[in-house]
């Protein structure tokens, strides 16, 4: 989207105030509410109410949840009188929320099942289960063509391949451009499975939220809360080809939405980009190639807001001994990526 939405306005105006638990709280919010967009969904203005008043600290999140139920409950009970049709972004807004604010991930399938089931248990029939029929999705950037999805038939073993490709894949040593492809690869695989009858961007998307924090990094909530609707072209541009037209699959566009998402890029990601029929190499400029590892980026990052912070506070973001961090920092220090001023006292950071 090329504009912040009303809601997203009103949510940043908390992320203004800089006070850390209500930003953090916020940063949630708009991403949740922001997944819905893939959808075509919008939260109700309720949904905001009560999201301010999350963030503001007066309810729980288990408050919340019950505020949305109690409050569809009760629109229910008047059908024929008003009707509402933002139900499912507003609970599942309000669970992708709850999920990301806790700390616990497992890299599994069985973890996968378990987020699209609580994303969408008394919203869809089959939450929890992987599809029982093949399908095909005529797609708006591929001029109505469709990208080929796994038979329901080979699911499972479809995923069980990519997760232990990827369980068995080292990162170590790796540019931060190389681990980024890698990355989008892992993200489009699991995508183009499409192993949910529904929802499987949103699962997708919170599945890799998760994922992406194990190496340490803070992500950057308004690539998704801002640009959900071009994640999902995206992924459907790195999971099409066509001979006959000589396009090809490609994950470039992926790519810089994660760039951005994990290194505070600021590559422009407009939908019309993704379109097969948009010349993409005049109006766009290549990929950067960075001299450093996704750990090392992550420790970058830390460095850009904090350049007098510890090495045991680094250590403590990026979920590393400190040890590792004082190896690693001695190691980008001699590639040239940072340098220590002022001596032993008072010293910072300074990226290069």
């Amino acid at each position: 989207m090329d504009k912040k939405n009303d809601w997203n306005l009103e949510l940043s105006e908390y992320i203004k105030q800089g006070e850390p638990n209500q930003i953090e709280k916020t940063k949630l919010w708009e991403t949740a509410i922001g997944l819905q967009d893939v959808d075509g969904l919008k939260p109700s203005k309720y949904l905001i109410k009560t999201a301010k008043e999350h963030i503001e600290g007066n309810i729980d999140i288990h408050e919340v949840k019950d505020r949305i139920n109690q409050y569809y409950e009760s629109l229910d009970s008047r059908k024929n009188f008003e009707k509402e049709d933002n139900e499912e972004a507003d609970k599942v807004a309000v669970r992708i929320t709850e999920i990301l604010s806790e700390k616990t991930f497992n890299f599994s399938i069985a973890e996968l099942l378990n987020i699209h089931k609580r994303l969408f248990t008394d919203i869809y029939e089959a939450a929890g289960f992987f599809r029982d029929y093949n399908f095909t999705k005529k797609e708006w950037v591929l001029n109505g063509d469709t990208v080929i999805y796994s038979s329901y038939e080979t699911i499972r073993d479809a995923l069980s391949y990519d997760f232990e490709q990827e369980r068995n894949f080292s990162y170590k040593d790796l540019s931060l451009d190389e681990s980024i492809k890698h990355l989008c690869r892992f993200t489009s695989n699991i995508w183009q499975v499409h192993p949910f009858c529904e929802g499987n961007t949103r699962t997708t998307a919170v599945f890799i939220i998760k994922y992406l924090r194990t190496f340490g990094f803070n992500i950057n909530d308004d690539v998704f809360a801002e640009n959900s609707w071009y994640f999902r072209n995206s992924l459907v541009r790195a999971n099409y080809k066509n001979f006959e037209k000589n396009i090809f699959e490609d994950t470039i566009f992926l790519e810089k939405f994660f760039h951005n998402l994990l290194t505070k890029s600021k590559y422009e990601l407009k939908n019309r980009y993704t379109h097969i029929d948009y010349n993409q190499s005049a109006n766009d400029e290549d990929l950067k190639c960075k001299n450093c590892t996704l750990e090392e980026q992550a420790i970058i990052n830390i460095l850009k807001v904090n350049r007098a912070i510890t090495q045991d506070e680094i250590a403590k973001q990026i979920n590393k001994s400190v040890r590792t961090v004082k190896t690693r920092m001695i190691e980008m220090q001699e590639k040239g990526l940072i340098e220590r001023k002022n001596g032993k006292k008072n010293r910072e950071w300074v990226v290069k």
